[in-house]
């Protein structure tokens, strides 16, 4: 059995779109399990099992693991999917080929600076390996970006345990021929797509830190997330309501195409 977890937040958009694709690609037995926060009510009838969690989206899929992990027989799949991402072939060849050699199969979004540790957006791990482990998607084991930054992000910790384990895990790494931005509408190993920023402001802290041009992509983040003043507040908040506003009007022009039409993701490719 493949139990798949996921999360969505103040917003149904996602929903239908997703199970449907998760219909069309995956060929074995599996069963979702979600958590709906501030979701609109109505939707809890179309997953198997539903989750209540509020707070931070790492704690949520600990959360849905946890509930999985109780339920599961040791060698079921977990596979952790944001509630913007789905395949668009079928993953589990190449999951269950990685699972013989290594731990986890994830993606890994290298294109985002760097980043070294496994995205919960698509990741595939054995209930057994997932307990033995006892993995934590939160943020706090840090590595340097390709910017000089030290930082950490949600998969952090997960990186830290596989590292101290010295538990080998293999990526799936970013295959767009096509890029339309170059973190988000992303196709991985050619088997899921992620949308990116699909339950917040399309912000993503790469940009940040190029337009500054030093490391402080990650203060200048927050600076924008939160509200707070600095010196060059007013002007990072125009320029950042600007970016925000294209971003949205390009992610809804690629959403209306993945309604519409399952084989969008070719012109990526």
């Amino acid at each position: 059995m493949i139990h798949v977890a996921t999360v969505h937040f103040r917003s149904s958009r996602w929903i239908d779109v997703q199970l449907d694709y998760l219909r069309r690609h995956i060929h074995e037995p599996y069963r979702v399990v979600a958590n709906l926060e501030a979701v609109p009510a109505g939707h809890a009838d179309r997953f198997d099992q539903v989750v209540s969690a509020r707070g931070g989206h790492p704690g949520k899929l600990n959360l849905l693991a946890s509930v999985i992990v109780a339920e599961a027989r040791p060698d079921d799949l977990i596979m952790f999917l944001d509630g913007d991402a789905f395949p668009v072939a079928d993953p589990m060849p190449a999951a269950r080929a990685a699972l013989e050699d290594t731990v986890l199969f994830a993606v890994r979004r290298q294109e985002n600076d760097g980043d070294q540790q496994p995205h919960p957006c698509f990741s595939v791990i054995r209930a057994r390996d997932w307990d033995r482990l006892r993995g934590d998607w939160s943020a706090g084991y840090c590595w340097t970006n390709e910017r000089g930054e030290t930082i950490s992000d949600v998969g952090g910790n997960l990186l830290g345990i596989l590292d101290r384990a010295k538990e080998p895990w293999t990526p799936v790494l970013r295959s767009n021929r096509i890029d339309l931005h170059p973190l988000w509408f992303a196709l991985y190993g050619g088997i899921v797509y992620h949308h990116g920023a699909g339950f917040r402001d399309p912000m993503a802290r790469s940009t940040l830190a190029r337009r500054q041009g030093r490391a402080d992509g990650n203060q200048r983040y927050r600076v924008l997330r939160s509200g707070l003043r600095h010196i060059d507040a007013a002007r990072d908040k125009v320029w950042g309501y600007r970016q925000m506003t294209a971003n949205r009007r390009l992610g809804d022009e690629i959403f209306e195409r993945l309604v519409r039409d399952p084989k969008f993701y070719l012109e990526f490719e």
